[in-house]
This record gives C-alpha cells, structure tokens and sequence, in this order.
C-alpha cells in the first residue's frame, strides 16, 4: 500500500505560509498585485483564472483581471503587456495559455518582463534555472519539488526517470532533479524501451499528456510516483498519466489524480508572486 501524497494539504501549507509573509512585508509597506490575463472563454481557462484570483485574495495580494475577446488581436495583447511591465503597482503579470490560434505563443511569453514573469516561462528564467542562477521557477515542476521534500522523499543520489519533455514540465523537472543530486534520464516519444528505463527510477514522474498510459509494468517496486497529467472523460471523472490501481500496490508513495499535483502548482504561482514582491 502506497503512501497517498496529498497535494491539497501540502498546498495549504505553503498558503499559509505566504498569507504570514505577505502580512509582514505589508507591515514594511510592500505590497503585491497579480494582473491575470485570458484571451477567449476556454471553460478550462476561466476556471484555472478564477482559482489563480481565489489564491491571491487568501494570501493577500491583489489582482487585475483581464478578459479579452477571442478576436483580440496580438498587437492589442503586446500593448496590454507592454502597459503592465511599466507600471509599477504590479509585480506578476500571468497570460493564461493556450491563446486563440491567430496569436503567437512565444511571442507572448517574451514580451512579458523577466522580473514579473511569475509563470516562469520567459527565456531568461529558463536560463537562469539552466546555469543555476536565481530567476522564477516554472510552477508545476517546482511544485513537485516541494511535494517531494515535504513528505521526506531523498532526492540526493536517486535515480530518476521524467516521461515527456515539454518546456512548461519535463525540461524544467530535469534541471530542478539536477539541482537536487538526482540522477536524471529525461524519455519522451522516440524514447525506446521506455519500459524498461522507467522500471529502474526511484522517483517516476509522468508528465505523458497520454490518459493511465503508465500502467504497472513501468513502475519499480517502491518506487515514489508522481503523476502530473489530467484528463477528464465523458462523465466528468478525473485520472491521470498513470493507471493508478496498478501503479499504488507497488509503489511506496505516489500522488492521487485529482489532489496531488494539481494544487501545488497555484500556490507555487503565489509563492512567485510574493518573491516578486520582496525583488
């Protein structure tokens, strides 16, 4: 029987610790705002977006909303940004992806300020997480970090394999393995024998974006499973990457699909945005 890793508790953890912190830096008359911006009416987005203003609101800083028109062009999108890195009453500034397909995603990601890029997602913060110098952490990768230490998993000197290479999760997740000692082998689509790598991993992270593609056979006895994806089927259910019934019998510790990931990746948004503060 596997330990449940429970990304809700660890979560409200961290909230709580922000809301503390940003009370204090309020007493030393520092305060934060978020401006959150969403091209379109993506049900997904509009609740990502409602939950990223809850957040805020529950530790303390505020928050600009910013609902724009499908037909919002992309020159309209670089003047809103544009606006938002010179003023200086907002420290974080978040467009939620995906944007509409006529609008360039890299080109948005860029024009964002590295000093208020609280997604992480700019070039530079890139950058500095690959040469191991200070900049914003992608949100989800860094949250897995502190699910992993705040449930006493050793990191140092174990082996671990991440399944998929995308730049929001797997590239980050590596570089933040590496940090910590870990032992990395990144796998993705052309990977062969990807069952057999990911059977030798101490900690298995399976960031696929393919529905319980991870069944059993994958996982090593003991092994701590983290599972970053999330998939909705036709009755509303959740799951993940990792077929979870098979993968909990043998694993030591592992993340439920919804409750594990999923919540640490908004309070790692606000632990952001309050470090963007204290810059």
């Amino acid at each position: 029987m596997a330990q449940i890793i429970d990304g809700k508790k660890i979560s409200a953890e961290i909230k709580e610790e922000l809301k503390e912190q940003v009370a204090q830096l309020k007493k030393d008359g520092i305060e934060g705002t978020l401006a959150v911006i969403q091209v379109g009416d993506d049900p997904a987005s509009s609740v990502y977006v409602r939950n990223k203003k809850k957040a805020c609101e529950y530790i303390g800083i505020g928050s600009k909303s910013y609902e724009l028109p499908e037909t919002t062009t992309q020159t309209e999108l670089l003047d809103l940004i544009a606006d938002l890195n010179q003023d200086d009453a907002v420290n974080g500034i978040l467009v939620q992806l995906p944007v509409p397909a006529h609008i360039d995603e890299k080109t948005i990601i860029n024009a964002i300020s590295p000093a208020k890029d609280v997604d992480g997602f700019h070039p530079e913060s890139v950058g500095a997480l690959t040469i191991g110098q200070k900049g914003f952490v992608s949100c989800t990768p860094a949250g897995i970090i502190e699910l992993l230490k705040r449930s006493n998993v050793e990191i140092d000197g174990k082996n671990c394999v991440i399944i998929g290479r995308s730049n929001i999760v797997g590239k980050p997740m590596a570089l933040l393995m590496l940090r910590e000692n870990a032992t990395v082998t990144i796998t993705h689509s052309h990977t062969q024998n990807l069952k057999e790598i990911c059977s030798r991993a101490d900690i298995l992270i399976a960031a696929v974006g393919k529905k319980e593609f991870i069944t059993g056979e994958y996982i090593k006895e003991n092994a701590v499973v983290i599972d970053v994806g999330i998939h909705r089927d036709e009755n509303n259910k959740l799951s993940g990457d990792v077929k979870y019934d098979e993968a909990e019998p043998k694993a030591s510790m592992i993340t439920p699909v919804p409750g594990g990931v999923g919540p640490m990746t908004i309070a790692m948004l606000m632990h952001n945005c309050v470090e963007a503060m204290i810059r």
